[in-house]
């Protein structure tokens, strides 16, 4: 598998591949903390350790774990090993929702009517079936001529074996069809949907019929964020994409995300960044 990805992995940060919703991560030295909102996925390192912030929980993984993201989160994530002889390596499998909600009918799996969400963001030991099972995946780019036909068929296995090693509960949440998980996914849509818009938490709980105490307590529980920590991290990480683009200045991206406060849009990109949105800009310029 490391030869494989070695070789594969042709381009540092990440890269896409001919096999649908895989993708490839390569960094040949430790990075800074990079601030990104993580869609639903399984990451497999295959080489170095990496350790993600989601609110306040620090995650540590590296081979011997995998990582799996039921929901729309925004986190922090560092690459702790790598190097030009070593690189870290990872795979992304992007979840297919369809696919996910045929599996989990198959093996008869299903959440207790009304369960309360479970963390967004969770590590499960890696077994030799799934490893295996990634491997064959994989190994499709060496055969690009076989890909129409067998990635559907190995895409699957890889996701049965992540059920076996008890993924079941993260993976329903990703399909979010009944219950509190579904509401709390519901809301995060919203938020999404809307972030440049003036956060408003009364229509959030009318939307989804829950009290503002059990909204929270689903939505930390599941985020590691509260609604609205959640929705200045969708419109920061925006504006400092906008930033990054050189498309916008600081002000200007402010503005774009829904700030009316300049002063306070300083503030809070500072408290989340750790510099002024000016400042950063500039060090995002000259990095590589």
């Amino acid at each position: 598998m490391t030869a494989l990805v070695t070789r594969c992995a042709t381009q540092e940060g990440v890269q896409a591949t001919p096999l649908p919703r895989l993708h490839l991560i390569r960094y040949s030295q430790p990075s800074a903390p990079l601030h990104v909102l993580h869609e639903p996925a399984l990451c497999l390192i295959v080489q170095g350790a990496k350790k993600v912030l989601l609110g306040n929980q620090l995650f540590h993984y590296d081979a011997a774990h995998c990582l799996i993201v039921s929901a729309s989160l925004p986190v922090v994530g560092e690459i702790l090993q790598g190097s030009p002889g070593e690189p870290y390596l990872c795979l992304r499998l992007d979840l297919d929702r369809d696919l996910l909600r045929e599996l989990l009918a198959a093996a008869g799996a299903c959440p207790a009517p009304g369960a309360a969400p479970s963390a967004g963001l969770t590590l499960q030991a890696v077994t030799p079936n799934l490893l295996d099972a990634f491997t064959r995946l994989v190994g499709l780019l060496d055969h690009p001529e076989e890909i129409s036909v067998l990635a559907p068929l190995f895409e699957r296995e890889v996701l049965y074996r992540a059920l076996q090693g008890g993924a079941a509960t993260p993976m329903h949440q990703v399909i979010a069809g009944t219950g509190k998980a579904l509401q709390i996914t519901q809301v995060m849509n919203r938020l999404k949907d809307t972030f440049t818009a003036p956060y408003r938490l009364e229509a959030l709980t009318q939307e989804v019929h829950m009290s503002r105490t059990a909204l929270h307590q689903h939505f930390k529980t599941m985020t590691g964020l509260t609604p609205l920590q959640y929705h200045k991290q969708l419109r920061l990480q925006e504006a400092r994409r906008l930033m990054q683009g050189q498309t916008h200045t600081a002000e200007a991206a402010g503005h774009a995300v829904g700030y009316e406060s300049a002063s306070q849009f300083s503030r809070e990109y500072r408290r989340l960044f750790g510099a002024s949105p000016r400042q950063d800009a500039a060090q995002q310029a000259t990095s590589p």
